[in-house]
């Protein structure tokens, strides 16, 4: 089953943030994932409103993990730590 990497992201270090955004990138298209969000408009319902939110599908919930856990992610990671306030999970899509 494929699964949905869902981030919700304020950066309050745009330089930073964006060498994390362009790291990122490659780690995640490099475990099959694909953006179906990326910090478009949105509407806050509920919880801590987050002005950057962030979908992504991976192949599977262990595609999106080994991502998460992969030396380049780790690396790209290194970037926003700093410079944003998130919140991450992935979930199983449903089939």
């Amino acid at each position: 089953m494929t699964a949905l990497w869902i981030a919700h992201v304020t950066v309050t270090d745009e330089t930073a943030y964006g060498e994390y955004a362009k790291r990122a990138t490659g780690a995640i298209a490099d475990h099959g994932g694909v953006f179906l969000a990326r910090g478009g408009k949105y509407k806050q319902l509920e919880g801590p409103d987050r002005p950057r939110n962030v979908v992504a599908r991976f192949p599977s919930l262990q595609a999106a993990h080994d991502c998460y856990h992969s030396a380049a992610y780790q690396e790209a990671l290194s970037f926003a730590k700093g410079a944003s306030q998130r919140e991450l999970c992935i979930v199983e899509e449903i089939a």
